[in-house]
């Protein structure tokens, strides 16, 4: 019996990670995946979705060029014109003005709400309301979202729930298991991991995926062949990645907190922070990411990235190099993705640029 064909709990996702969407046959599979570089073989990429799939136990699931690309297309896969669309006002800036104004373009209205509002996603309900979109946990301030009362409506009501869990991946947040009916992940970051390949997938019932997978032609989403085997090789490092990373970023929210120079630290891991309930609760893990406020505010901000020599400043997280990001709101409000280094190195050097 090939790992595709058991039960998704028949195996760990460690192994899943490795040994995923294989299929049957009397040749065993070589060790090292071969790269079917043309675009009119599609071995690859069904590797990878059939082994995603298994890890975040959804039916099927279907790779897109990109992470936005894998938004809009699971959504575009849900609504048709005339459709509302409920998505949390907590977004990343692409996502954000993809809903706010693409999307009415093609007749799609969106509703933003505040995902902490008391009965917020009742209250906004309309009658053509079909679906609620969300991320969690939310980049870059890492609060997380309770998904019980929101998959309760969206069952009562027979709306589809997406969700968003790029910053978490599978091995930290399986949202499905949480009541989500669609997953949608940015395979750039956390996924791929070594900052060298662009891509997204959409995961959920066959319908669905087979709806975006017609879409993803159409749009012009179709990922590249090279993508796809990055991808294949990032995954096998995935689930031992992501527990070093863990741990890394447990260890600086820690020591970060004691700091003076440090107003506040954004991590869900911690007792302190506002979520940290709710993320026990949904997070086998609490990530790689972690979003630190200095107290000097924007100027002490620039001076601190300025003066890291380890944390390359770079967008995207969740990959084996430490990388760090400095957003404009919370003013002095830095995003750091823990990488692969040892956690002594990089605290000393968060501590020379704190100095």
């Amino acid at each position: 019996m090939t790992p595709s064909s058991k039960s998704r709990r028949a195996l760990g996702l460690s192994t899943l990670a490795i040994h995923g969407g294989v299929e049957g046959g009397d040749d065993a599979p070589p060790v090292a995946t071969p790269i079917y570089q043309a675009v009119g073989v599609a071995q690859n990429a069904m590797l990878v979705e059939r082994r995603l799939a298994a890890m975040e136990g959804a039916e099927a699931a279907v790779l897109t060029a990109s992470g936005t690309g894998a938004t809009a297309l699971a959504l575009l896969a849900l609504l048709r014109p005339g459709d509302h669309l409920l998505a949390s006002a907590w977004l990343a800036g692409g996502v954000h003005k993809l809903l706010t104004q693409e999307f009415d373009r093609v007749g799609i209205a969106v509703t933003l709400v505040d995902p902490l509002e008391s009965r917020g996603w009742r209250k906004r309900l309309r009658k053509e309301t079909r679906a609620i979109f969300l991320e969690s946990p939310v980049n870059p301030t890492c609060r997380v979202l309770d998904l019980r009362p929101v998959s309760l409506l969206t069952k009562e009501l027979g709306l589809a729930l997406v969700v968003d869990s790029t910053l978490a991946g599978p091995i930290n947040f399986r949202p499905i298991e949480h009541g989500a009916d669609v997953v949608i992940q940015s395979t750039t970051e956390l996924l791929n991991g070594h900052h060298d390949a662009a891509g997204g997938v959409i995961l959920g019932s066959a319908p669905v995926i087979d709806e975006a997978r017609d879409k993803m032609a159409l749009w012009g989403q179709t990922p590249d062949p090279f993508a796809c085997w990055l991808l294949e090789r990032g995954l096998k490092t995935l689930a031992v990645r992501v527990s070093r990373q863990n741990e890394s970023a447990m260890r600086i929210a820690q020591w970060a907190a004691e700091r003076k120079e440090i107003k506040r630290v954004h991590y869900p891991g911690l007792a302190s922070h506002e979520d940290h309930a709710t993320a026990t609760h949904h997070l086998d893990g609490y990530g790689a990411v972690l979003g630190i406020e200095l107290a000097g505010g924007a100027r002490a901000a620039d001076r601190f990235v300025r003066r890291l020599s380890l944390w390359a400043n770079a967008a995207n997280v969740g990959g084996v190099d430490s990388v760090v990001t400095k957003h404009g709101s919370p003013d002095g409000f830095v995003r750091l993705s823990t990488g692969l280094e040892e956690a002594d190195d990089l605290i000393a050097d968060v501590e020379q640029a704190l100095k």
